[in-house]
């Protein structure tokens, strides 16, 4: 920090307000807001900053300017203006600058009602929205029509021309979609009724239009008026139809707004319920590409007023997930702990995160490579592992009863099976059923010819096992002298602990979480290659122990036996007439001489 700088930040006062930073060209690159300016200003310079484009930022500031305002509630706004004027560099940026749709109510004698992107107050008409999402428009629209035969064309019904009889009824007419008011088929009071049905429809209030439908239906019914009747409860079961679709959180009429938070590395997702007498009418999921070190209260409090401001939401009540660095005068921020809320709080949590999968899936369809890379990058998180785990093996063993012991190491690089590297290993040094042991020799025998072929090291070993066999893997990795050089770590069957050398308390993955999952398949890809090498070696093992040890039977002779037998049992069970047929007389006589004797 300059003299210039620092003499700038002396005089800044203790005060709320917005500060900008300029570049050495005088360009605006961030805008902040601040409780207190000067202290807020001066963390920048003194500060330690692990996020690089925070830093970045600092080393081009070459000038400071100040606004003070009055309450901390004017610094957020004035930063939301500042940021949308001058749109820094370094500031966040909403990604969204579509114009969202609304329904306009035409000022006329006969209103149409349609959809519309452009917003005009002076010719008096009246807009309900902006909706988040065109297809909802445009069932609510078709829903309209369905109910109240409300017309569509763009004639224009002066009184006088209708009187006149300048019009005739269209097609809507005859598919019974409009009563024909450019006619003089309907009059325009009875229109104008419907019109206001429809204003009740659109800013939520169904129960309102249903009850009184049910009720003029009930007493016509009473006057024995049935086919008129009947008409209306065609109408009230659409009406009852559409508000069931609506999510309905209770009976209670809450009219609230609800918003939900996540983020990753480079952007901030908000998802945003509006609620009306109970229903939700209207989603919404926005995001902030963050370009420095951002505080999430500060985030959600900045999408707040985004909406607010956007699609004009009045409500007195937020439910937040965390307090925003937000205050609204009259307007309360409730964190709900039960009930209808939470359910509110958690349905707009499954929206915003599932916002956040559809968007990375996206990119990685795009990108299969990005998929791989990311999922490194969680596993290097979860694990706590210095290096990033691009090549990764793991060890598994296999025996049955202590015959046969064998290993498999399975490579996996970038996150995907190498099967071309992949070894297996006949255990030479342990007798009977020792994992221990097994674990020891293999681990030793599979990086001692790395070491001597010079060939790269794994940045992680997975050992599938308890503390147990982890502790036995790194045995042989401290007599190699590589221990402590490469990451290693043991998955547990039973619960799925990961274990770290010298601790005995495990850690415990998310049982979604993809690095659980990449674990849980190099284990099992493990296991699948050691088991089907077990079971050709048992296999082979017990073949020549059976036959290969008779004297004057060869391989030939066996290969005929197992075609035709199957199996030793089924040679054993086998009349002589069966197997002389095959071998001759003198070579069955071996072979039951030799079955005779052990069985003896």
């Amino acid at each position: 920090m300059n003299e210039y700088l620092k003499n700038i930040i002396r005089n800044i006062p203790d005060k709320p307000g917005c500060y900008q930073y300029f570049d050495d060209k005088g360009i605006i690159i961030y805008v902040g807001k601040a409780k207190n300016l000067r202290k807020r200003v001066m963390q920048y310079f003194t500060k330690k900053h692990d996020n690089p484009k925070t830093r970045i930022l600092v080393s081009k500031i070459h000038d400071i300017k100040y606004i003070i305002v009055d309450t901390e509630t004017d610094t957020l706004l004035l930063e939301n203006n500042l940021i949308k004027k001058f749109q820094p560099r370094y500031n966040v940026m909403l990604k969204d600058d579509k114009s969202y749709p609304s329904i306009v109510i035409h000022n006329e004698y006969y209103p149409r009602i349609e959809l519309t992107r452009k917003i005009s107050i002076k010719d008096g008409s009246q807009y309900f929205g902006p909706y988040a999402n065109l297809s909802s428009v445009k069932t609510l629209l078709e829903f309209i029509h369905k109910v109240y035969p409300i017309r569509t064309c763009s004639l224009n019904l002066t009184p006088e021309k209708i009187t006149e009889g300048k019009y005739k009824v269209c097609l809507e007419y005859h598919i019974k979609r409009c009563s024909g008011p450019c006619a003089g088929l309907q009059t325009a009071e009875d229109y104008i009724k419907n019109v206001e049905s429809i204003k009740e429809i659109l800013k939520g209030n169904t129960n309102l239009v249903s009850n009184n439908i049910y009720a003029k239906m009930l007493k016509l019914s009473g006057k024995q008026k049935f086919e008129e009747a009947n008409k209306l409860k065609e109408k009230y079961l659409l009406v009852e139809n559409f508000k069931n679709k609506s999510t309905v959180v209770s009976n209670i009429k809450y009219n609230i707004d609800v918003y939900s938070y996540d983020e990753d590395e480079s952007a901030a997702y908000i998802n945003y319920l509006n609620v009306h007498n109970g229903a939700i009418i209207q989603v919404y999921t926005f995001e902030y590409h963050i370009r420095i070190e951002e505080d999430k209260e500060d985030l959600l409090g900045l999408g707040i007023l985004e909406v607010r401001e956007r699609f004009g939401s009045k409500a007195k009540e937020i439910v937040v997930p965390f307090y925003p660095d937000l205050a609204l005068k009259g307007v309360e921020f409730v964190i709900p702990q039960r009930g209808d809320k939470k359910k509110l709080l958690l349905l707009s949590t499954q929206n915003v995160k599932q916002y956040k999968i559809d968007k990375l899936k996206k990119a990685e369809s795009l990108n299969p490579e990005q998929r791989g890379m990311r999922i490194l990058i969680e596993i290097q998180k979860s694990l706590n592992l210095k290096n990033l785990p691009t090549h990764i093996e793991c060890f598994d063993n296999s025996n049955i009863q202590g015959t046969n012991p064998v290993s498999a190491c399975v490579v996996f690089k970038m996150g995907k099976p190498a099967k071309k590297d992949y070894r297996l290993f006949n255990v030479k040094t342990v007798e009977g059923p020792d994992d221990f042991s097994t674990m020891r020799e293999v681990v030793y025998r599979r990086y001692h010819r790395l070491l001597e072929e010079e060939t790269p090291l794994p940045q992680l070993i997975v050992i599938d096992g308890g503390k147990g066999q982890l502790s036995a893997a790194c045995e042989s990795l401290k007599t190699l002298g590589i221990y402590g050089k490469v990451a290693i770590v043991g998955i547990a069957k039973r619960l799925e602990e990961i274990y770290y050398p010298e601790d005995s308390i495990p850690l415990y993955l998310d049982k979604n979480s993809e690095s659980l999952k990449v674990l849980q398949h190099l284990r099992d890809e493990a296991h699948r290659f050691g088991i089907t090498f077990h079971r050709k070696q048992r296999s082979k093992s017990q073949i020549k122990s059976e036959l290969d040890n008779i004297k004057g039977i060869g391989d030939e002779t066996k290969i005929l036996l197992l075609r035709e037998f199957r199996s030793i049992k089924r040679i054993k069970l086998a009349k002589d007439e069966e197997i002389e047929k095959i071998i001759g007389k003198h070579k069955t006589a071996l072979l039951r001489k030799y079955f005779e004797d052990k069985n003896s």
